[in-house]
């Protein structure tokens, strides 16, 4: 699909289907056709496919062509299938407009056109609408984390909380939901990793800019927010590893309780079975085998031993 925005006033405003796209300050290739590539291509603009963006490179993530900066990042986003994912978007930029290639839904690209007239940085130019699109999408990223932040609190607060006679099924609940959590976080990292390496491609790329001295001000606040995040980040990490430890810890203490339990039924049947073993025995002179209350007798011996052992275990408190 393409989309494609002329600036109006302070805003983005969507071209309707079939016009001239050199009137576009901002054109947007989701999943492109070959037609809607070509249709790009014919402005001058090298449009990359899908393997070209996803090459691990820098050189092949950021670099300038024929006046035009290319930047690749990684954003988390989701397929038409609803698959959440982390794939290569590319911006494209020049003086005349900014073009973006992407292959999956980061949801800014849809939330940034209706709201660029509140982007701090304004739609006057093609790179003021490429850093107010950075800006909505560090927002989306620190939105996740906030996601990742409550998720691990309820988490947190479910497991430390939880007794040991609990359903495993919880704990196995939660420990899918923290693993979750840090596939999630992954994928932002990633995506703030991205996003501060293109920022000071750009900044370092439109240093000779006749609206630079504008644009270093916004260079330098998205740069502070970034930083604020990966920080908040690292300490989303070592809460995730904190949650995955208490798990599998209240997962041991149950497993123990439950090899305990094994252990006190099987130290329970000991005395009876050593009893009965001994009468089990085929000697000739064994007398309680001739009495006629032989057999009561060691029946109540296999009972007595049981229920000493029985007290005896609960004395020491091991049940």
């Amino acid at each position: 699909m393409l989309y494609s925005y002329v600036s109006q006033g302070s805003g983005l405003v969507p071209q309707p289907q079939g016009a001239v796209l050199a009137d576009a300050i901002w054109i947007d290739l989701y999943r492109p056709l070959e037609s809607q590539v070509r249709a790009v291509t014919a402005l001058g603009y090298d449009v990359p496919t899908l393997a070209d963006m996803e090459e691990i490179e820098i050189s092949s993530r950021l670099y300038t062509d024929n006046g035009r900066i290319y930047m690749t990042a990684v954003l988390p986003g989701q397929l038409p299938d609803g698959t959440q994912v982390a794939m290569p978007v590319t911006f494209i930029l020049d003086q005349h407009r900014l073009v973006t290639v992407r292959h999956h839904a980061p949801r800014p690209f849809e939330t940034f056109p209706p709201r660029a007239d509140r982007s701090s940085s304004g739609c006057g130019s093609p790179a003021r609408v490429f850093l107010g699109l950075i800006e909505d999408i560090v927002g989306r990223l620190a939105d996740l984390s906030e996601g990742v932040a409550r998720a691990l609190d309820a988490t947190a607060a479910k497991v430390l909380t939880m007794s040991s006679a609990r359903d495993a099924s919880s704990l196995q609940v939660s420990l899918v939901t923290v693993g979750q959590q840090a596939e999630l976080m992954s994928r932002v990292r990633m995506g703030l990793l991205s996003m501060d390496r293109i920022l000071a491609y750009h900044a370092a790329n439109s240093a000779h800019q006749p609206d630079s001295s504008g644009l270093r001000p916004l260079h330098g606040a998205l740069q502070r927010d970034i930083q604020a995040l990966e920080v908040h980040a690292d300490f989303l990490g070592s809460r995730i590893a904190m949650t995955v430890d208490a798990t599998m810890g209240m997962i041991g203490l149950q497993q123990n309780d439950r090899v305990r339990i094994l252990s006190v039924v099987a130290a329970l049947f000991l005395p009876p079975t050593l009893i009965a073993s001994i009468y089990g025995m085929n000697f000739s002179h064994m007398p309680e085998l001739e009495l006629t209350w032989g057999f009561p007798m060691a029946l109540g011996l296999m009972v007595g031993s049981a229920v000493v052992t029985f007290l005896v275990l609960k004395w020491k408190n091991w049940l």
